[in-house]
C-alpha cells in the first residue's frame, strides 16, 4: 500500500475516533464520565486516559523520543475527571497522533521501536493504534448510550427529527 494513502487514511481514522468519541462527551455530565458499568469494568474516563497514556508511550516516546515512564496500573484504577478535562485530553493527545501521521517523515514509518518484546515499525504502532483505540472508542459509546438510554444521539446515525 502506497505510504500516501495510508496517512490520509489514519488521519481520517483517528480525526473521526477523536470527534465521534468529542460529541458523546457533550451529551454527558461528569457523573457519567467516571461512571463503571460494574465494578471491574472501564470508565470512559479511564479510557480516554489510557488512550491518552499509549499515545504518550507508543508517539511520544517510541516515535518522538520524548522521556516518558508509563503507569499502566493507573490507567485502569479508579478516578474521577470532569467532562472537561477528559475533552482536554482526548483533543490533546489526538492533536499529537493526528500530528504524527500528517508529519512523519517517509523513512520514519520504518523506524522501529520495542513493545512488548517485539520490535514493531512505527507503522505498525500508527495502524495497530487505529484498531486499538477503535475498540476503546466503541466501548466508550456503548457506555455512553448505558448512560443516556433513549437520549443518547448516536455519534454515527443522526437522529432523525
Amino acid at each position: 500500500m502506497e505510504l500516501k494513502l495510508i496517512r490520509h487514511w489514519l488521519v481520517f481514522k483517528f480525526t473521526d475516533l477523536k470527534n465521534r468519541t468529542q460529541f458523546v462527551l457533550e451529551q454527558l455530565n461528569d457523573e457519567q464520565v467516571n461512571w463503571r458499568p460494574e465494578g471491574e469494568s472501564n470508565s470512559i474516563s479511564n479510557l480516554i486516559y489510557h488512550m491518552g497514556e499509549n499515545i504518550r508511550e507508543r508517539i511520544g516516546k517510541g516515535i518522538h523520543g520524548v522521556d516518558y515512564t508509563r503507569d499502566r496500573d493507573r490507567e485502569f484504577a479508579d478516578m474521577r475527571i470532569s467532562r472537561a478535562e477528559a475533552q482536554e485530553l482526548l483533543t490533546a493527545r489526538f492533536a499529537e497522533l493526528i500530528r504524527t501521521a500528517e508529519t512523519l517523515p517517509e523513512a520514519a514509518w520504518f523506524q522501529t521501536q520495542r513493545v512488548r518484546q517485539q520490535e514493531k515499525t512505527n507503522l505498525d504502532i500508527l495502524l495497530q493504534s487505529a484498531a486499538h483505540f477503535s475498540e476503546h472508542v466503541g466501548q466508550i459509546l456503548y457506555i455512553a448510550k448505558m448512560c443516556l438510554g433513549e437520549r443518547y444521539q448516536s455519534a454515527s446515525i443522526p437522529k432523525k427529527k
